[in-house]
C-alpha cells in the first residue's frame, strides 16, 4: 500500500511522468498491466496555466485512467500555482512539482533541478501550490545539484521544510542533477533519508528495469515506494512481473511473441488516435527501439520496425517479425 495524501494504492509502486513518452496510450496501457497511478508527461507551468493549451485533447485525463497525475515545471511559484489549479480543474487528480529535471535548456531557465540550488524559492513553490489546490502535492527532487557539501546541505533542508509542511509525498531520483543518468544510483542515500524523515513518504526513482531488482530495493531501504520510468517504456509487463514478486510468487515468463505483437499493436493504434497514420508511425519509432529488445533477435527486429514509414508497412513488419516468424 502507497498513501499519497488521499490517494491510497494498493501497491508501492507507480508509472512515473515521461516527457515525450507517458501519453494516454502508455498511461493505458500501464494501468491493464497493474500500475495503480501514471501521470502525464511534465508540462511547462505557463502552457498549462494557459485555457487553450488544456483544451487540447492531448493534455486532458480520460474517464477510465483515474487516479492519474500531473507533473508541473517552473520557476514562478504564482504561474506553478495556476497551472497547478487549472490541471485539478481540468480532472488529475495529484499534482506533482519538477525540482530534478537535468536537461540543460530547463537548467538555463533556472527550472527543474536547478531549484535545488535554491530550497527558500522551491518551497515558496511549493507553498503557494499548495494553497491553489485540494488535491494531493507532491515533488520530484534529486539528491542534489551536485556532490559539494553545500549541495547536500540544500537538500536536506528541502527534504526537512517538506516534511514539516506534510509533504504528501516526495519521489526523489537517486543521482544528482550534474550525473544526469550516468553513474550509480545512491539507494543508500535514500534509505538513509527515509530513516531520518520516517513520517514523510519517500519513493525512490534510478535504474528500475527489472521486477526483481524493484523488490531488492524497496525491501532493502525501506522506502515506502517506487516511481518506475524507462523501465516502463517498451515494457508494460514490468509492472506484472512486480506485482507477482512482492506478492512472493515467481516474476511471469517474458512475453511470447503472439502477445507482444498484440500490446505493439495495442498501443500503436492508441497512439494513432491522437495522431494522422505517417506521424504516429514516426513517434512510435522510439517505443519501437525499447519493445524489439524483447525480441528474440533484438537487431534484426528493430531494423525491420524502424524501416517502416507508413502504418500499412509497419503493421506488415510487426507481422513479419512477430506472427510469421513463429
Amino acid at each position: 500500500m502507497l498513501e499519497l495524501g488521499n490517494l491510497i494504492l494498493n501497491v508501492p509502486f507507480m508509472q512515473a511522468p515521461l516527457s515525450g513518452y507517458s501519453d494516454y496510450a502508455m498511461r493505458r496501457l500501464a494501468l491493464d498491466f497493474g500500475a495503480p497511478l501514471t501521470f502525464s508527461g511534465v508540462m511547462l507551468a505557463k502552457s498549462a496555466a494557459h485555457p487553450k493549451v488544456l483544451r487540447n485533447p492531448a493534455f486532458m485525463p480520460h474517464d477510465d485512467e483515474h487516479p492519474v497525475g500531473a507533473q508541473i515545471l517552473g520557476a514562478d511559484a504564482a504561474t506553478m500555482a495556476k497551472a497547478a489549479k487549472a490541471l485539478q480543474d481540468a480532472g488529475y487528480d495529484l499534482i506533482d512539482l519538477n525540482f530534478a529535471c537535468p536537461v540543460p535548456k530547463v537548467l538555463r531557465r533556472r527550472r527543474g533541478g536547478y531549484l535545488l540550488n535554491e530550497p527558500e524559492t522551491l518551497m515558496q513553490i511549493y507553498d503557494r501550490v499548495r494553497e491553489a489546490v485540494t488535491c494531493p502535492v507532491t515533488m520530484k527532487l534529486r539528491t542534489g545539484f551536485d556532490h559539494s557539501r553545500r549541495s547536500y546541505d540544500n537538500f536536506c533542508r528541502i527534504v526537512s521544510e517538506a516534511s514539516e509542511r506534510n509533504v504528501d509525498a516526495l519521489t526523489i531520483h537517486g543521482r544528482t542533477v550534474e550525473q544526469k543518468f550516468t553513474g550509480d544510483v545512491d539507494w543508500d542515500l535514500l534509505a538513509k533519508t527515509k530513516n531520518r524523515f520516517g513520517k514523510t513518504t519517500i519513493i525512490g526513482s534510478g535504474d528500475l528495469f527489472d521486477p526483481q531488482t524493484i523488490a531488492m530495493r524497496l525491501k532493502v531501504s525501506k522506502l515506502d515506494g517506487v516511481s518506475i520510468a524507462r523501465g516502463a517504456v517498451g515494457n508494460p509487463w514490468i509492472y506484472e512481473g512486480l506485482n507477482a514478486v512482492l506478492k512472493g510468487e515467481p516474476a511471469p515468463a517474458r512475453p511470447d511473441l503472439a502477445e507482444q505483437a498484440e500490446v505493439i499493436g495495442r498501443h500503436f493504434e492508441g497512439i494513432c488516435r491522437h495522431y494522422e497514420p505517417t506521424a504516429a508511425v514516426r513517434y512510435f519509432r522510439k517505443f519501437l527501439i525499447r519493445y524489439s529488445r524483447l525480441h528474440p533477435t533484438p537487431k534484426k527486429a528493430q531494423k525491420a520496425l524502424l524501416a517502416a514509414k507508413s502504418k500499412t508497412q509497419l503493421l506488415a513488419a510487426i507481422e513479419e517479425c512477430y506472427v510469421s516468424s513463429r
